[in-house]
């Protein structure tokens, strides 16, 4: 018997592709009763069994094929104008997901990025990186103008909502960047963060959104939450170290998806822009992103984006992150108007 077998090692359904092709021929005998394989000798002392064809296949290759899908070391993409790398830390499965989504509508200057950091599994994270920017940009196109900032808020809240209705437990933070007609639209949920190479000086374009911020603090309190410190980390509730985010069924009273945006007019002096889970920001200062990044974008012939992404995730690593690491860069003059 000859079988040829798929193998996919799947991170979300943008990423979903064949690994390997496996051509197995033989088969093994298996006891129906106990399911132990039985030796030649064996067979000849008593009644030969229910036969079970099993395609064989080399056992270097069997633990592909018992891979969870989440369980993936690191992810990534590069395009003319961006790049993104992801990369497992020490606890547990991959949680981290990203979305990009360029040439919008056929327009070169129009794009979205998001990185979503998961907790609770990878649900929340994926189902956000492959609906969020679909659920944006419908409300944009609805939308003045003047009400951009709206549509996105619509946009996270529809995701939020949808993501509920799939009943499964796990939650996400998010942080997107929306560029059209030159500007550029940021958003967050939760404490991934973006911030903006102005001329070689650090900009954050948004502010994590933890328990003990002082404005979520009093949200939270006033909703009959309660916010505690335990070995030196703010919580909800004894358990989620952050305010907002997508998903989170059983917080939901006190975690929300509303996110925070702010739009800058992209000009010559704004050079690239940095989106990142809380993996790279835990142990990297904003100006230290920046100056890591700096010199594989400006004043170079050739911008090699997915080094910086790269050498952003190794240092986060080195300097002790524990946590999953993703890194995108966006390099910000080919989308001026």
């Amino acid at each position: 018997m000859v079988t040829n077998t798929q193998v996919f090692l799947s991170s979300s359904p943008m990423f979903r592709q064949p690994i390997m092709t496996v051509y197995n021929e033989g088969s093994i005998d298996i006891d129906s009763d106990s399911n132990n394989i039985i030796s030649p000798t064996v067979l000849s002392k008593r009644k030969r069994p229910a036969r079970i064809q099993i395609p064989f296949a080399p056992l270097s290759l069997f633990d592909e094929f018992v891979k969870k899908d989440d369980d993936v070391a690191e992810i990534g993409d590069e395009g003319e104008e961006y790049s993104v790398y992801c990369k497992k830390g020490k606890r547990g499965a991959m949680e981290d997901r990203y979305s990009v989504v360029v040439d919008i509508q056929g327009d070169s200057k129009q794009a979205f990025f998001g990185i979503f950091d998961g907790h609770g599994g990878t649900k929340a994270a994926e189902f956000s990186a492959k609906n969020l920017s679909t659920n944006i940009m419908s409300k944009v196109a609805n939308k003045c103008e003047d009400e951009i900032e709206e549509a996105v808020r619509e946009g996270y809240l529809a995701t939020d909502s949808e993501f509920l209705e799939e009943d499964v437990n796990g939650g996400t933070c998010c942080v997107t960047a929306l560029i059209r007609k030159g500007s550029l639209i940021v958003s967050n949920a939760g404490d991934c963060r973006a911030v903006m190479s102005r001329g070689g000086v650090a900009e954050a374009l948004t502010v994590d959104h933890k328990p003990s911020r002082e404005d979520e603090k009093n949200r939270i309190e006033n909703k009959g939450g309660y916010v505690d410190c335990r070995n030196g980390v703010w919580r909800i509730q004894g358990s989620l170290a952050v305010s907002r985010g997508i998903g989170d069924n059983h917080l939901k009273k006190w975690v929300i998806a509303e996110p925070e945006t702010r739009i800058v007019n992209i000009r010559p002096e704004c050079e690239f822009l940095i989106l990142a889970s809380d993996g790279i920001w835990d142990t990297v200062s904003n100006q230290e992103a920046i100056d890591i990044v700096r010199p594989f974008c400006i004043g170079t012939m050739k911008p090699d984006l997915t080094s910086a992404c790269k050498k952003l995730v190794d240092l986060s690593a080195t300097k002790g992150s524990y946590d999953d690491m993703s890194a995108m860069i966006i390099r910000l003059p080919h989308f001026m108007p």
